[in-house]
């Protein structure tokens, strides 16, 4: 009776991988619905999502690989009454909610428009700690190397621990309960309360979970029609809004009654004691589990956007032709002032506002029905990342100067062979990106504070090869290879600023970064496949 109905679900987990300490645990679900109301209309409607319960593994320096003697040693986990705990677990759902309308319009092509609504959660817990030892085993002031040059037989003592005591190499939760248990402490003036004193075991060490919740809403509409003489048409429009809430909240406080909503990279750097306050209008602020704490801001992300395609077939040749043309703001609304930031840390900030663009063409020649050459070449401008806008986010509306669009150039030719037993295909590719932004948070140890680093106009040039063939050796076996060879290399000398985190000081500006030709880290930029396929 024209409907139509589709239900999915599946799940997929492990107790631990390769890497001790990691555990998987991923569901997903689906329900599709169609209506066929006439020839001419249909309403479609989808809802998916995957909730993911994951441990992560950690990255660590070489030494303790070899400490370790074990390539996939992970520092995140340790033993709590037996069983192996990870202090990094990420938490991920987000359901996908699609509404569909089908509109046929017969020689006059379709029309599909969309409504999307998606919503949930992105999680990631670890330590977090305040006047107390670093909990982590691989800090570095841990490992024997920081004390070869003074104290030769007790770096030799901790090599031998590393090699076989758990103790050393992996966290130790027993040590982290006893240290909360035994720190009885007053909270004088609790929420800014005069006498509202709160007294018991102030955790030293928690398990925090860092969050950044989208909410998201979007439509989209395209009308597409083809030609008898072998032309085809795409046009449509599309209009996304988003809102990503990013704050801390208390998971586990590890034994003790409660935390204290205190910065104290600020306390160590600052005279004002307001500096020290997260939320300047609840001073004091004593948290528990579940409570939300540190920073809570929210990301607004809006953009518009319009594009066509013009597609061509002759009988040796194809070609086609594309733009979109956009405008993307975004803007910080704080909910809390904090007191390194009292007046810009709450509230609606600045909008930042971006139009772009994007073109591309491209063409497919026939020489016969098995050989065939493409090209493609694209230009566009892209906004920059919100996340890398922003000096520090979590404390205030402070943005980059010289914000700016992403320049992207990028070309590729390709050919490709359709024989009876042998399919392959050789690229050469070349991508230019132009005035990215850069940005990274860290620890600095000799201000004892968290510092921001960033850098604009940074260049990346990405060049390279690649290939791919299937050959039919027999009627049963099957050969596969494929071969990337990559040079990707940063193509500028950027400019850095450098701030602290918890005040206005600039530490360094207009910094000239000389990495030109240095290569781009994070990627492999050679690989290579070999593969035998057996059908009876």
């Amino acid at each position: 009776n024209g409907w139509a109905v589709s239900v999915s679900g599946s799940r997929r987990w492990a107790k631990e991988g390769y890497v001790e300490g990691t555990s998987y645990d991923a569901w997903a679900y689906f329900l599709g619905v169609e209506k066929k109301l006439n020839d001419r209309h249909s309403l479609g409607f989808v809802y998916f999502g995957a909730p993911i319960i994951q441990g992560r593994q950690g990255i660590a320096v070489q030494e303790a690989y070899d400490l370790t003697g074990n390539n996939y040693y992970n520092p995140n986990w340790g033993y709590q009454d037996g069983e192996k705990r990870n202090a990094r677990m990420s938490h991920d759902h987000k359901p996908v909610f699609l509404f569909t309308h089908y509109w046929d319009l017969g020689e006059r092509g379709k029309v599909t428009t969309s409504a999307l609504y998606t919503f949930g959660r992105d999680g990631l817990t670890n330590l977090n700690w305040f006047d107390a030892k670093d909990p982590r085993p691989d800090y570095y002031r841990y490992l024997p190397s920081y004390f070869e040059q003074t104290d030769g037989d007790y770096a030799s003592q901790l090599a031998s621990l590393w090699g076989s005591d758990d103790d050393t190499r992996q966290i130790n939760w027993d040590q982290l309960y006893f240290a909360n248990g035994k720190n009885l402490y007053t909270v004088e003036d609790a929420e800014g309360i005069a006498g509202n004193n709160v007294s018991g075991a102030r955790s030293k060490y928690i398990v925090e979970e860092q969050r950044t919740d989208p909410t998201r809403w979007g439509l989209n509409t395209v009308w597409d029609r083809a030609w008898k003489e072998g032309m085809h048409v795409t046009a449509g429009a599309s209009w996304n809004n988003q809102v990503t809430h990013n704050y801390k909240l208390v998971k586990d406080l590890l034994g003790g009654d409660f935390w204290v909503d205190l910065n104290q990279f600020a306390e160590l750097d600052q005279d004002d004691p307001n500096a020290a306050q997260n939320d300047i209008e609840n001073p004091n602020h004593v948290v528990r589990e579940g409570d939300r704490f540190g920073y809570n801001y929210d990301l607004h992300v809006s953009s518009i956007n319009a594009f066509g395609q013009l597609e061509k077939q002759w009988r040796k040749l194809e070609a086609y032709v594309g733009l979109n043309v956009a405008h993307t703001s975004f803007f910080r609304e704080g909910n809390v002032a904090n007191g390194r930031f009292p007046t810009t840390s709450k509230g609606k900030g600045d909008t930042h506002s971006f139009f772009h663009y994007g073109t591309k063409a491209g063409a497919v020649y026939k020489m016969s029905g098995r050989h065939y050459v493409s090209v493609n070449a694209a230009h566009m401008t892209r906004p920059p990342a919100p996340r890398s806008a922003y000096l520090s986010a979590r404390n205030q509306d402070g943005v980059i100067d010289g914000l700016t669009n992403e320049k992207v150039t990028s070309a590729d030719i390709n050919y490709q062979l359709r024989a009876p037993r042998i399919k392959g295909r050789l690229t050469g590719y070349y991508t230019k990106f132009s005035d990215q932004v850069w940005s990274r948070s860290f620890f600095h140890e000799e201000f004892l504070t968290i510092v921001n680093y960033t850098m604009t106009g940074v260049d990346q040039t990405h060049m390279g090869v690649e290939f791919g063939a299937e050959a039919n050796l027999t009627a049963t076996w099957t050969l596969t290879a494929v071969y990337a060879k990559g040079q990707y290399t940063y193509s500028s000398r950027p400019s850095a600023t450098v701030t602290r985190d918890n005040s206005s000081e600039v530490l360094a500006s207009d910094r000239t970064v000389y990495w030109k030709n240095y290569r781009v880290g994070g990627m492999p930029q050679t690989a290579a496949s070999i593969g035998l396929k057996y059908n009876s």
